[in-house]
């Protein structure tokens, strides 16, 4: 199973559980035309008792496993598939965002394929990454702000109502 077989496995299971998520990471900008490579899928979510429930059903339906991480210490819960050596992250606070609901808000709704993911904006990733403060975060910020800046200018240069020319 390639990456994007597994990302839209997991989509599908997020929406046929109704479970509140945001990709963000990595696999979000390249979503939005960043060149960029990741090797997980992480997701911010709403923590509530039912969004727990919900993850746990997503782990069983597709074989998974999900735990508590001892590292990187945090609330963090991972989901793992041995035989796909998937690794997809749920957090349900990251640095530099204030809530769920205003990421949530910026997200925009995509599909792959015919999964619908809510994918955060690339702003906020750029925000989410300078303030996690890692090197493996400052090694793609280049690349991030300069498909921000082509992105939003191709977009200020559209005619109204035809979609922005393709990368």
């Amino acid at each position: 199973m390639d990456a994007t077989d597994l990302m839209v496995r997991v989509a599908k299971a997020i929406e046929r559980h109704g479970l509140e998520t945001v990709l963000i990471g990595n696999a979000a900008a390249a979503m939005q035309g960043a060149p960029v490579t990741t090797l997980d899928l992480d997701f911010l979510y709403r923590r509530t008792p039912a969004n727990l429930k919900k993850l746990k059903q997503i782990a069983a339906d597709m074989g998974a496993t999900l735990y508590t991480p001892y590292y990187p210490a945090s609330m963090m819960l991972r989901m793992m598939n041995d035989d796909e050596t998937s690794q997809i992250d749920f957090l349900h606070e990251v640095s530099g965002i204030r809530s769920f609901e205003g990421l949530r808000t910026r997200a925009s709704r995509m599909t792959l394929r015919d999964a619908p993911v809510r994918v955060a904006a690339l702003a906020d990733i750029i925000k989410m990454k300078k303030a996690a403060n890692r090197p493996k975060d400052w090694a793609v910020m280049g690349v991030l702000e300069k498909t921000l800046e082509e992105t939003t200018k191709a977009n200020s240069q559209a005619t109204p109502g035809t979609p922005p020319p393709a990368k």
